[in-house]
């Protein structure tokens, strides 16, 4: 979701985030040193960038599973909340929603004990995913179609300090590398008369918690947690402050460890040696003066994730720890650019906001079309997608037809060319009805557009490896 944009010294009023400051030995001077100036702003943009996923996914968390009057809630924690429909313009607590599969979801407590996801069997030819992300928006394992196959399965999803053996009957162990870690359900669906066969799937989602796997007692609960509030301001307002709660369920990898060692100059995470009454306005003025600069690194890595190809921009920007390997600013840009997308060998998301020579995509000035020559459709072994958004807020168009895309399913009602191409008419305003079944309804005012591309073919032609692959999208072409 997006926390805020063009935000500047908007920052400023509590950007030390309620909990300390920055530096470890500043007296409530007028204005630090040029140096210590620069050592805090600095600090504080890499703080920005290496917690802004952090952030992103606490408020989503705290929405879908805690606030019961957020407007989002799902349903409490350790429970599989089943959506029976897809998201809609309503839906606006994550950027980029997917609203191709209906979506269940879960957020699990692993901090007293492992948990054991079971799915039900699956029809071929059917596509389903569960995506396993963690606190640290790492990708950390995955069940479904191209990882498992369509059976029937029990899986066991762990800790970072889980330590047991697994158990008879489980077909696999993902391990979370934090103490609380989202399962993402998607459940194809074929048409909108298919919802009564995702429903029955979606019924056969479990979630129970180890012991009583195994028919055993409980084992101690967790301690009680009090989860602080947030909301859009309170992320501006409170930034650090939100990092600084998620720490603490987030074991450091090796490559955290010298930034984790900066923001504990910060006050935040243990071993914090500030004492919060040292924090000057000046001080708090080049915090947020850091944080400014991390968000616009952080856009100029959202604009650059792999390569642009007809103006498309084709990467993979989503993976485990291994995967990012200490590349903060790609993990920030993953995150902005539309969080919990899944890893290249699951989806694949090509985006544009341009034509192929730069300009801006605006509906307000121009209709545009999209064609896919023949036999050169999106390769896949499930189905493909084109998702229209918002340019400025990245979720999804309210529009007269209620349709916010153009999938694989949909091709058997929609018209080609006499050479077998298919052309989609982006535009705000319908195309005329022969041309309605095509017709993909765009913003007054920028746009932004990401195809998916659910379990890409590997072999050519394929979009893999990213940004190499030998089937490129086609260009968007303005109508003249």
């Amino acid at each position: 979701m997006k926390l805020y944009r063009n935000s500047g010294l908007a920052l400023v009023a509590g950007c030390a985030m309620g909990l300390s400051g920055v530096s470890v030995a500043i007296e409530p001077t007028p204005s630090p040193a040029a140096a210590e100036a620069a050592a805090i702003r600095g600090i504080a943009e890499e703080g920005f960038v290496y917690g802004l996923p952090i952030v992103m996914n606490y408020a989503v968390m705290y929405e879908y599973w805690i606030d019961k009057d957020s407007g989002q809630y799902k349903a409490p924690m350790n429970t599989i909340f089943n959506e029976a429909r897809v998201f809609t313009p309503a839906d606006t607590a994550v950027v980029t929603p997917n609203s191709d599969t209906p979506y269940s979801f879960g957020c699990f407590d692993l901090r007293a004990q492992p948990w054991v996801l079971s799915v039900p069997a699956v029809e071929k030819p059917r596509y389903y995913s569960v995506q396993f992300t963690d606190w640290n928006t790492f990708n950390v394992g995955y069940v479904g179609s191209r990882a498992t196959g369509n059976d029937a399965g029990d899986y066991l999803l762990v800790g970072p300090d889980w330590k047991g053996e697994t158990p008879k009957g489980i077909k696999g162990v993902i391990r979370s590398t934090t103490q609380f870690c989202l399962a993402i359900y998607r459940t194809q669906l074929f048409n909108p008369d298919d919802m009564p066969n995702v429903k029955r799937i979606q019924a056969g989602y479990k979630a129970q918690p180890l012991n009583e796997f195994l028919k055993q007692p409980a084992p101690p609960a967790a301690p009680a947690l009090n989860f602080p509030k947030i909301n859009k301001e309170m992320a501006k307002t409170n930034f650090f402050a939100y990092v600084d709660f998620c720490l603490q369920f987030a074991p450091p990898g090796p490559e955290e460890i010298a930034t984790r060692a900066k923001l504990a100059k910060m006050g935040i995470g243990p071993g914090r040696t500030v004492d919060p009454s040292k924090i000057t306005p000046a001080i708090r003025m080049e915090i947020a003066e850091g944080m400014k600069a991390g968000e616009k690194k952080i856009e100029e890595r959202m604009a650059g994730i792999g390569r642009n190809i007809n103006g498309w921009q084709v990467g993979s920007a989503f993976g485990d720890r291994a995967f990012y390997n200490g590349d903060w600013l790609l993990r920030a840009a993953a995150a902005q650019a539309g969080i919990y997308g899944n890893n290249a060998e699951e989806a694949m998301y090509p985006m544009t906001k341009a034509l192929e020579n730069g300009e801006a995509l605006d509906g307000s000035k121009n209709s545009y079309t999209l064609t896919f020559a023949a036999g050169q459709l999106p390769p896949v072994n499930a189905f493909w997608s084109v998702t229209m958004y918002d340019g400025k807020t990245q979720l999804l168009v309210s529009n007269p037809i209620n349709r916010y895309l153009i999938n694989s399913p949909m091709l058997p009602g929609m018209k080609k060319n006499a050479d077998g191409s298919l052309t989609l008419y982006v535009q705000k305003n319908s195309p005329g009805a022969d041309k309605e079944s095509n017709w993909l309804p765009a913003p007054d005012g920028p746009i932004y557009m990401v195809m998916r591309l659910y379990w890409p073919k590997e072999k050519a032609p394929s979009i893999l490896p990213p940004g190499e692959g030998t089937w490129k999208p086609p260009a968007v072409m303005v109508v003249r």
